[in-house]
């Protein structure tokens, strides 16, 4: 087997394989991105570049959560790109799985991987273990997640909160763990996959508390794996249409659920309106979503091949801004900020008799 590549080494494929595909990427999107970052000189491409082509198909990459998706389209890219990829997913007889197998080559592998089965996270490692050998794994990408639906804290079950914390946040946990000895083989790249919703942001309690709970951990990973030369990246996207939101019958499941598990002083003052006004909010999330996933591509794909890969990264329309308001502003302002932002028309019942109280006095 080929000994793993350095930092260097693994950009030097990327280009090299970028002069073989040209179709595959927007070259100009990327030049000051990689090449100020790397390259500087004629003599360094001809140094790095040219020899690489022995080490294609010996980079190794996994990624959690490839059903759809994000975790759908970076398998799908990075695989174009000439990477050898190890696709976790949910359900390997699924259509995700199935259009995976068909539209890429011959070295990308499916995983059956649900993250919260500590079983099939152990096979899973087993499998990718027996083909990397002492090669090592670059990169793993925690992936996986789920939205739940969005509402009030105080209407979400502990069911939904539960489930968020176990998928977005331990899932991620037991797969960095049971990967991590495979990761320092080659001294690569742990990128964790956390949200702009990892900061306070309402209706979203249950993922918010999850994906801020990913974003804290990959901070701590970043301080200790650094001696082992592990590099550790959290990517923080903005709204993207990725699916996480779930159909629509599925949002009617849920909010019957809802509404049928709420002690009664909660119903009678939130008001049943109210709670089937949350399927109009769940209607228009896709509206201020973008379906480009370039962006988040190109994070990924930085955090993974750079010399020096960001600790952070908030790609797409405005993650960054909703960050800085949130660290550098005062809670006031952001709570204000959010509040106009995030605005909805509807009030609970309660709300709207005491409103309409005060203005007949």
């Amino acid at each position: 087997m080929p000994s793993a590549l350095s930092p260097e080494d693994m950009v030097c494929q990327f280009l090299w394989n970028m002069l073989l595909r040209p179709s595959v990427l927007n070259l100009s999107s990327y030049c000051h991105m990689y090449f100020s970052d790397f390259i500087s000189t004629a003599f360094w491409l001809h140094l790095y570049i040219l020899p690489i082509c022995a080490h294609f198909s010996s980079v190794f990459l996994m990624f959690s959560g490839s059903d759809t998706g994000i975790g759908h389209a970076l398998a799908k890219y990075l695989d174009s790109l000439g990477f050898v990829v190890f696709a976790g997913v949910l359900n390997e007889n699924g259509p995700g799985a199935e259009e995976l197998r068909r539209t890429c080559s011959q070295r990308l592998s499916l995983l059956q991987l649900d993250i919260t089965n500590a079983t099939q996270v152990k096979e899973a490692y087993l499998k990718v273990s027996e083909k990397v050998q002492n090669t090592g794994l670059w990169g793993v990408v925690n992936n996986a997640g789920i939205l739940g639906i969005p509402a009030d804290a105080e209407l979400l079950p502990m069911r939904t909160y539960r489930q968020c914390m176990e998928v977005n946040f331990f899932g991620a946990v037991e797969v960095s763990k049971i990967f991590l000895p495979l990761l320092r083989k080659s001294r690569g790249r742990l990128v964790n996959m956390s949200s702009m919703a990892g900061i306070p942001l309402p209706r979203y309690a249950a993922y918010s508390a999850s994906k801020a709970a990913l974003s804290m951990f990959s901070g701590v990973m970043r301080q200790e794996l650094s001696k082992w030369g592990i590099k550790v990246a959290a990517i923080h996207p903005s709204g993207f249409r990725t699916g996480i939101e779930g159909t629509s019958d599925q949002w009617d499941k849920q909010i019957k659920e809802l509404m049928e598990n709420l002690p009664a002083a909660t119903r009678q003052d939130y008001g049943e309106d109210y709670l089937l006004g949350l399927k109009s909010y769940l209607l228009h999330i896709p509206a201020y979503c973008s379906a480009d996933l370039s962006p988040v591509l190109s994070a990924a794909l930085h955090a993974l091949l750079a010399k020096k890969p960001h600790g952070l990264y908030t790609p797409g329309k405005g993650a960054y801004m909703y960050l800085c308001i949130f660290c550098y502003f005062p809670l006031w302002f952001y709570d204000f900020f959010i509040s106009k932002m995030m605005s909805t028309e509807s009030l609970p019942r309660a709300l709207r008799t005491s409103e309409a109280e005060s203005k007949n006095l």
